[in-house]
């Protein structure tokens, strides 16, 4: 499946998050995003370097910036299970505004077409590490690395492109 791109409406999918009490709670991508200007950004995985250090704070440092040029909502996604991805967004306390989302199945990010094989890095199916703007589902700004790079999908470019 060729990638998401500029133009395209987003899949509707299902991610996971635990609720305040621990629970498992499931919502559809297009609950989140219609009607509403959304940044969906994914990492290749909770608690690596790259997610932890630069990609994942750049969006909470600047989510009250982004929020004053319009975005509703601010979405991480990565493959892994909530629990991870609960434990993973504990250890940022000054979030107020982003959304840590499990695809745990990478179910999701195969339908954008975003999906990056590491299985011989022991790590199986991943996620790309991409920004995408979409308002209203349609995809405004679509910002995809290459495998091993963080060049064009941080807070930063999102910035430039509103």
């Amino acid at each position: 499946m060729p990638p998401i791109a500029v133009g395209d409406a987003i899949p509707d999918g299902i991610l996971a998050y635990l609720d305040d009490e621990n629970k498992p709670q499931s919502v559809s991508i297009h609950s989140l995003a219609a009607g509403k200007k959304v940044i969906i950004f994914g990492v290749p995985g909770a608690f690596t370097p790259t997610c932890s250090l630069k990609h994942v704070p750049g969006f909470i440092e600047r989510a009250e910036e982004l929020k004053g040029k319009g975005v509703d909502e601010i979405i991480c996604i990565s493959v892994n299970d909530p629990f991870v991805m609960n434990s993973w967004a504990k250890t940022f306390p000054e979030n107020k505004h982003v959304k840590f989302l499990a695809d745990g199945a990478a179910k999701y990010t195969n339908a954008l077409g975003l999906e990056l094989d590491l299985t011989e890095k022991g790590l199986g199916v991943r996620s790309r590490r991409f920004a995408l703007l979409v308002e209203d589902l349609k995809v405004k700004v679509a910002n995809v690395e290459n495998a091993g790079e963080f060049t064009v999908s941080s807070a930063e470019d999102i910035i430039k492109a509103l």
